[in-house]
């Protein structure tokens, strides 16, 4: 008689899947899936995406959002419907057959009718610590606020904006970090959970967020964007890290535009928006701040001592 049979592997948790998201936040995670049936998990049956958009310089030709591209890179199936509202785009999603949708910063509402046709619903992958910043600029608004911490949270998608219950959360410390910054690292960390969580969703219990706390992160204007040199020195050198890279943080000087991408805080005191030195500090309502990255209209970012070189910006100046 042979030895005993041992216990046979539990078997990997295959699910048909439908990728929904847009912007590059969102390619991690359709990789990170996309690797995880590669090794015999789940199949991606199709990627939804917003429409490709005017792009190039003179805004002619159409670009497809990171995740088409991303997508069509990988072989996969891409739909970009305008709207998910009309009865014959939602009988094609229904169509895929799918056991889950995942979605990540997709900025299309689901109707009703999408959110219930997979067998198990639909989990998005939102950058903050919920209930803090539902909506669509999470991760600005944290930086603005002053938060010390954000995060990333799996959570079953229902009707309300960003209402549903939690699955699985991981912790992130804003600590100086511009949006760019962590755009990539909650993009990474919210990649690795939703693997963990297709895998084995019995494992992660759904959690109904607190009624305490709740925070709403709506868009950013533009407007947003112009620094406000009467705010004190912190509450601007957030401004810049929470619009750095995109759509940068910007003072205007004789009619011209330029970006700050970085800055930090710095000593000195005089009127607000004047700078105090030759080297780009420049007060605000309380203390200063000093640039150290900037961007004129059409050129590279630089730091500022290599602007200053060719473009002086002497002490007493007035930014607006």
């Amino acid at each position: 008689m042979g030895p005993a049979s041992e216990s046979p592997e539990k078997a990997p948790f295959h699910m048909r899947v439908i990728f929904m998201g847009t912007p590059e936040f969102a390619v991690a995670a359709l990789d990170a899936i996309v690797a995880a049936s590669d090794c015999g998990g789940h199949e991606v049956v199709a990627v939804y995406s917003q429409p490709p958009r005017p792009g190039g310089r003179r805004g002619r030709e159409l670009t497809p959002t990171p995740v088409h591209a991303r997508a069509k890179a990988l072989g996969l199936p891409v739909r970009h419907p305008l709207s998910l509202k009309g009865a014959d785009e939602q009988a094609e999603f229904a169509a895929w057959g799918a056991d889950i949708a995942v979605v990540a910063a997709y900025g299309l509402i689901l109707p009703r009718p999408v959110l219930e046709a997979p067998t198990h619903g639909c989990l998005n992958i939102h950058a903050s610590l919920l209930p803090r910043w539902r909506g669509a600029a999470p991760i600005q608004r944290a930086i603005l606020a002053g938060d010390a911490e954000t995060g990333v949270d799996i959570m079953r998608m229902e009707a309300g904006l960003d209402t549903g219950p939690v699955l699985a959360q991981a912790r992130s410390s804003v600590n100086g970090k511009t949006a760019g910054d962590l755009t990539a690292e909650l993009a990474t960390l919210g990649a690795g959970l939703i693997v963990r969580v297709l895998a084995d969703l019995a494992a992660f219990p759904e959690v109904p967020q607190p009624e305490d706390g709740v925070t709403y992160a709506k868009k950013i204007d533009k407007s947003e964007a112009r620094l406000d040199f009467a705010r004190p020195a912190g509450e601007v050198e957030r401004q810049v890290r929470a619009f750095a890279p995109a759509p940068g943080a910007f003072f205007e000087l004789a009619g011209e535009r330029f970006k700050v991408l970085a800055a930090e805080l710095a000593e000195g005191a005089g009127q607000a928006g004047a700078t105090l030195d030759d080297a780009l500090t420049i007060a605000c309502g309380v203390g200063a701040i000093r640039v150290r990255l900037i961007q004129r209209a059409g050129k590279p970012v630089m730091e500022s001592a290599a602007l200053l070189r060719g473009f002086p910006i002497p002490a007493g100046t007035r930014l607006v």
